[in-house]
């Protein structure tokens, strides 16, 4: 991450953002309803973070992932995670050869540039923790050699919230690791019809691989480097702290954390900031503006305060403390 978040006066290459600019609007045309997480996935994608969905069945939450994963060139993987799940099962093992006596490693799917971890809270704790390092430094290790991860590599997991026998509820640590936090709302009429003429579309006529322009690597690099040159005033700075402070009590918004047991870290201030510069160059500016962290800030910061038991037996969400925190934060 550049330490300065960004310089007056940055240009926004327009040519350097029409790829992914092609690729948003493809994925809007394919993903009825679905901007919000296109554009997470996006910023995930630029700033190198993750991305939890959660949501009922049937919300295309996998089908968000792959398309997703389509419109970028690199390997895809999916895992499906069940109880019986091995943490070899995702960082790979090593395996004997025996016509040289040598063993030889044997790379797991989390050897990808995009990695689907559907219904991960069914991974058992193990399975969960092997995916702390990765998420968190890029590597994995196994026996006593680590290896690098591939460049760039994004984790989508998805969740869902009506089941709870056979899962593990995700800890702290864990979800501290994503980025955002994204709940998939049940569509409207309007949108579930939109849903049904595409399905119908697409069973008379499957889309072909052409269906999405894959960004290439080098494209990827250009836009990292626009991302981290966009500027970051030190008033939206203020906004930023204001923000993350307030889940600790302190501040007008500070209030509502008499239901928070566990407030957001720094990590949640970093991730407001460098996700606000990628939201920032996605729509054409230089510079971040606070209707940006306003937009992104309930995806962040849901996920990373735990809420006491008294708050949670009366019904309070994280992301509706986190939503009142917003309206009594002041802008400036």
């Amino acid at each position: 991450m550049n330490a300065d978040l960004g310089a007056p006066g940055t240009n926004v290459d327009a040519a350097d953002r029409a790829p992914f600019s092609d690729l948003r609007r493809a994925l809007c045309d394919l993903l009825i309803g679905r901007e919000t997480l296109i554009d997470r996935l996006l910023v995930a994608l630029l700033v190198g973070g993750h991305v939890l969905i959660e949501g009922a069945p049937g919300l295309a939450k996998t089908r968000a992932v792959k398309l997703f994963a389509q419109g970028v060139d690199g390997v895809f993987s999916r895992i499906q995670a069940t109880p019986d799940l091995l943490p070899s099962d995702l960082t790979g093992t090593n395996v004997f050869r025996q016509e040289t006596g040598d063993f030889d490693f044997l790379p797991g799917p989390l050897f990808a540039n995009v990695v689907l971890v559907d219904e991960v809270n069914r991974a058992p704790p193990k399975v969960q923790s092997a995916l702390l390092e990765a998420m968190g430094e890029g590597q994995i290790t196994v026996g006593k050699t680590t290896r690098r991860l591939a460049d760039p590599f994004l984790v989508a997991a998805t969740q869902n919230p009506i089941e709870h026998e056979g899962t593990y509820p995700l800890p702290e640590a864990q979800l501290d690791r994503f980025l955002f936090f994204v709940e998939l709302p049940m569509p409207d009429a309007a949108d579930e019809r939109l849903v049904l003429d595409l399905a119908l579309g697409e069973a008379a006529e499957p889309p072909g691989a052409e269906a999405l322009s894959a960004v290439g690597p080098d494209q990827l690099a250009a836009a990292k480097n626009q991302v981290r040159c966009v500027h970051v005033s030190p008033a939206v700075r203020d906004y930023i702290v204001r923000l993350t402070a307030a889940t600790r009590g302190e501040g007008a918004g500070g209030a509502a954390a008499a239901a928070i047991e566990h407030p957001a870290s720094p990590r949640a201030s970093i991730g407001l900031a460098t996700a606000g510069q990628a939201m920032a160059w996605l729509d054409g500016r230089d510079h971040v503006v606070p209707s940006d962290i306003r937009d992104l800030a309930p995806d962040i910061l849901s996920g990373r305060v735990g809420l006491t038991y008294r708050a949670r037996a009366d019904g309070e969400t994280p992301r509706a403390i986190v939503g009142t925190i917003l309206e009594a934060t002041p802008v400036i």
